[in-house]
């Protein structure tokens, strides 16, 4: 198991755990955390599941497609270390790791 800290788009901090198999999105949904709105369910056609991941853990995780990077792209809240959750792999890599919901907009 992965243990991980969510940060809430009002800055609440709630450490939860996952097990390998799961996208970040969906251990986020999975511990109860109804921010994530997650519309496409995982089909990376919005960017309801953005997510801003702490730098030190972002560089050890797979990169972003194209299509992932166009979609947080379109965003006013693009920032280096965006992803959409749904595209991200619950591993080994996450342990630790600070995530913090993106602002909706």
């Amino acid at each position: 198991m992965v243990t991980l800290t969510v940060i809430s788009r009002a800055g609440i901090e709630r450490d939860i755990t996952a097990g390998p198999g799961l996208s970040l999105m969906e251990a986020i949904r999975n511990a109860g955390i109804d921010e994530m709105l997650a519309l496409c369910g995982g089909c990376l056609s919005c960017a309801t599941c953005h997510v801003n991941i702490d730098v030190l853990r972002a560089d050890a995780l797979p990169s972003r497609s194209e299509d992932e990077l166009e979609l947080l792209e379109g965003s006013e809240f693009f920032a280096a270390n965006s992803r959409l959750s749904c595209q991200v792999p619950v591993s080994e890599a996450l342990e630790g790791a600070r995530v913090a919901l993106a602002p909706e907009g």
